[in-house]
């Protein structure tokens, strides 16, 4: 139905069109200018030194853990409420997936939880801004650190969001690498799309390479150079680029940045003043608020006493009009972790109460203050009527 209102959405305009439409005509459609110009624009909103594109969060992600270059049966460690991406990316490199609960307040990854699971195979922290909000990242740093012990931020849903300190994320102040996705529900798209920042140059190489079959053609790098046609494989690399089409609406979409951020935060203000004094309803923390985009607005309604299913609020909803979503089911209860890594219900207890209460509610800038009201008045309804 054209008036449902989904709970993420893309805002795509003339500009983002015209962008996209310039690099039709052009002579390049992939590994053209757009790419360099997309990053080099990410460092400059971030304040990184270094950035690559690359073709979706997730290939970001691994791509990350594999630029850190950790052997094989070695550890890293994630929070249980995210994405599996965040997960996977450690399987994919061959390193155990080490899940630390989460904080009941701020719904990210818990510092003191991570200081219980390091052991002497612990290598990398995969810290996740979850809904927008970043992680504990000063507290987490001194911890890795001063273990030797890489720091990936899991930044997908946090462009536009800033530390407590000031700094954007993305300025790898507090990580080794950070990694952002540009899918249509975050706060800015590429359609499909991610990017890694990082300070460090030898880091920032070997993503180069990895992003393209672990090819490089630089002579200063080759063992011979015969003639300019000639390149070299130097590691086992992958496809994971980002074309041009992209990079063009990624730029566009950057400018955008800034009144996306404003909007997302004007409806979490409006969220929060309606839903504050509902009995049973816990809306997010109002901590650092300013400071944080906002890719999710989640609700925790206590289901259990309100005395109806969530499927069904969520169908009552959705027969109105609105649609909903659950983020996450915590990752060590995919059928996949518990099979082979032996997890189970109880684990995280922190996250497992948090996931049987969270409801996400629509957010994205295109929202009008009529569909805003529309949401806060259906979702009091259901629960009133339960």
């Amino acid at each position: 139905m054209s008036d449902f209102i989904s709970y993420g959405k893309q805002w795509i305009d003339q500009s983002d069109i015209k962008a996209v439409t310039e690099v039709l005509k052009s002579d390049f459609l992939t590994q053209g200018r757009k790419i360099k110009e997309f990053e080099q624009a990410l460092c400059a909103y971030t304040g990184a030194k270094y950035c690559v594109a690359v073709s979706n969060g997730a290939a970001a992600l691994h791509l990350s853990v594999l630029a850190c270059e950790i052997q094989p049966g070695q550890e890293g460690i994630t929070s249980p409420n995210t994405f599996v991406a965040s997960a996977n990316c450690l399987v994919y490199a061959g390193l155990k997936p080490v899940f630390a609960d989460i904080d009941p307040v701020s719904y990210n990854i818990d510092p003191e939880e991570i200081k219980k699971k390091i052991t002497s195979k612990t290598k990398v922290i995969v810290a996740v801004d979850f809904a927008g909000r970043p992680a504990s990242m000063r507290e987490i740093s001194k911890t890795a650190r001063s273990k030797g012990i890489k720091i990936i931020e899991d930044a997908a849903h946090a462009i536009g969001s800033k530390y407590k300190t000031g700094e954007k994320v993305g300025s790898c102040k507090y990580s080794d690498l950070t990694i952002f996705s540009f899918h249509p529900v975050k706060t800015i798209t590429t359609g499909e799309g991610g990017a890694i920042t990082t300070n460090d140059k030898k880091l920032y190489e070997k993503l180069l390479m990895l992003r393209t079959h672990g090819i490089t053609k630089d002579p200063k790098k080759m063992s011979k150079n015969p003639g300019p046609w000639f390149y070299e494989m130097q590691c086992l690399g992958f496809n994971y680029r980002l074309t041009d089409l992209q990079a063009a609406l990624g730029i566009s979409q950057l400018k955008k940045l800034p009144k996306f951020v404003k909007r997302r935060l004007e409806i979490i203000r409006q969220y929060n003043r309606a839903f504050s004094n509902l009995p049973l309803v816990k809306i997010p923390s109002e901590e650092n608020l300013a400071n944080c985009a906002f890719h999710l607005y989640v609700l925790k309604i206590d289901f259990k006493k309100l005395g109806t299913p969530r499927a069904q609020a969520m169908d009552c909803l959705k027969q109105f009009g609105v649609g909903t979503q659950v983020h996450y089911i915590p990752v060590h209860l995919q059928p996949y972790y518990r099979e082979n890594y032996g997890y189970k219900k109880g684990d995280y207890r922190v996250a497992e109460e948090y996931y049987e209460q969270c409801l996400s509610l629509p957010l994205y800038p295109k929202m009008t203050d009529a569909q805003v009201n529309k949401v806060c008045s259906l979702l009091k309804k259901v629960l009133e009527k339960q």
